[in-house]
């Protein structure tokens, strides 16, 4: 079994740009906020996804689950929980959360497969050393 990592929590304040009619987060911006928590985790652990474009390599989604569990509002402060853990040398699972600070609500959760690929020929590349390394060191950074 392979060992996931809790990385840092993203936080995030609602805007009325996030909204529907009815105050409430529209449905698609959560699988969003998922994305800025998955990118943060790369930036602070050292992997520019601009170097990997120039390598002509890119991360690509290959499954998405999510669960709505309670709407969030306008105004409201979230924050993303993510756990990572390594299946592959060319995919990792996101394991995400996203909960309200304000009222401790659970909001959404998702799992998200993510793999890395050649963005020519669309099949998986190992990931970068400094990837590995940080999975088979066992440190995420924070």
């Amino acid at each position: 079994m392979n060992k996931i990592f809790k990385h840092k929590d993203f936080e995030l304040t609602i805007f009325v740009e996030d909204t529907d009619f009815q105050g409430f987060v529209y449905h698609a911006n959560y699988i969003k906020y998922f994305e800025r928590a998955r990118s943060n985790f790369l930036t602070l652990n050292g992997i520019s996804q601009n170097d990997l474009k120039k390598l002509n390599l890119g991360f690509v989604i290959k499954r998405i689950e999510l669960d709505f569990l309670y709407p969030a509002k306008l105004g409201e402060n979230l924050i993303v929980e993510t756990e990572v853990e390594k299946k592959s040398k060319a995919r990792m699972i996101f394991y995400q959360r996203i909960t309200s600070s304000d009222t401790q609500n659970s909001i959404c959760k998702g799992i998200v497969e993510v793999c890395l690929i050649d963005i020519e020929t669309k099949k998986p590349k190992p990931f970068p050393n400094d990837l590995l390394l940080i999975f088979n060191n066992g440190e995420v950074n924070e």
